[in-house]
């Protein structure tokens, strides 16, 4: 089996370095029934207003076409969050890292409250992690301010492979970061969508990220001065990766700056409903079950994701 490397950044100019990466544990975990299946869910009406006064009968669930008693029901305001905020530092995107950064420091100071927790992970050739698991904004702050592009230096001991292992660092932080975590996870991307290297496949990364019960939310950002080569190639895969989990994703433009766009994805956050119900398919086959979610009520439109897999 393949061991996943994650680099560790070190100081302003990173020095690669072997480091395994371990699932997060703590005392305070929850246990909780893993027979359950869990989906957030956002809806809203004909104008795109989050509709927030919904309540347990008004929602339908199915899974592979087949109705599902909905056991657990909560509007997920204030519930805790956590956060992976994921940032392209790859070549092709090196000249617009400073408004990344900046407008990412705005979205964790204005996201985050108390109880809720963030990562800062960077990727290009390799995945650093630059600010583990945290609840402190200035911790984050101070990583922000140090991150930058990735520095090979002679005495590297690991080699990385390719340019963007966009595919590889949205499996590594679902499975290795988030996948033990209770309660509700969202990872953020920014990226030009461009992957080059990665072990595994667009595909393979969306399972991980459903398996670890993740929102993801892919924000495709270029930098026009670097290349038409490629323009607008990155956002189908991102799609790929988002929506299958109940995210979105969004193009950065002129008339869809980056500020606005974390703007969006912070009142999503705060207007889900969270669902839970236990299947009536018992079989333990790591099938793909396909989920379909509704309202009682016309008019409305619900966001959430498009099915999960079965445990084995």
């Amino acid at each position: 089996m393949t061991r996943w490397l994650f680099a560790v950044l070190l100081a302003a100019c990173p020095v690669w370095a072997q480091v395994e990466l371990n699932p997060p544990r703590s005392p305070s975990v929850i246990t909780v029934d893993v027979n359950v299946v869990n989906v957030l869910c956002t809806v809203r009406d004909r104008k795109g207003a989050f509709v927030k006064d919904l309540q347990k009968t008004d929602f339908q669930m199915r899974e592979d076409g087949k109705p599902q008693e909905i056991r657990y029901f909560s509007r997920e305001v204030d519930t805790p969050l956590t956060v992976a905020l994921m940032l392209d530092v790859s070549g092709s995107v090196a000249n617009i890292l400073g408004i990344e950064k900046a407008a990412a420091g705005r979205f964790f100071d204005e996201v985050l409250r108390p109880t809720d927790k963030a990562l800062f992970v960077g990727f290009a050739q390799t995945t650093a992690v630059w600010q583990d698991l945290t609840g402190s904004k200035q911790e984050l702050s101070s990583a922000l301010d140090a991150a930058g592009p990735f520095v090979r230096t002679p005495t590297s001991e690991f080699q990385p492979r390719g340019g963007t292992l966009l595919y590889d660092a949205v499996s590594l932080v679902a499975s290795q970061k988030l996948a033990r975590l209770p309660g509700r996870k969202t990872m953020v991307i920014i990226t030009d969508g461009l992957d080059n290297g990665s072990l595994v496949t667009v595909e393979d990364a969306m399972k991980a990220a459903q398996q670890a019960d993740a929102v993801v939310y892919a924000i495709h950002y270029e930098d026009q001065g670097y290349s038409d080569r490629y323009a607008g190639a990155g956002e189908t895969a991102l799609r790929h990766i988002a929506e299958p989990t109940g995210g979105r994703t969004f193009h950065v433009s002129a008339s869809l700056p980056l500020e606005a766009i974390f703007d969006i994805i912070r009142e999503e956050m705060r207007s889900q409903y969270a669902i839970g119900f236990t299947s009536t398919n018992t079989a333990k086959d790591g099938s793909y079950r396909r989920l379909e979610l509704k309202t009682t009520r016309s008019g409305l439109k619900t966001q959430a994701r498009e099915g999960y897999y079965a445990p084995r």
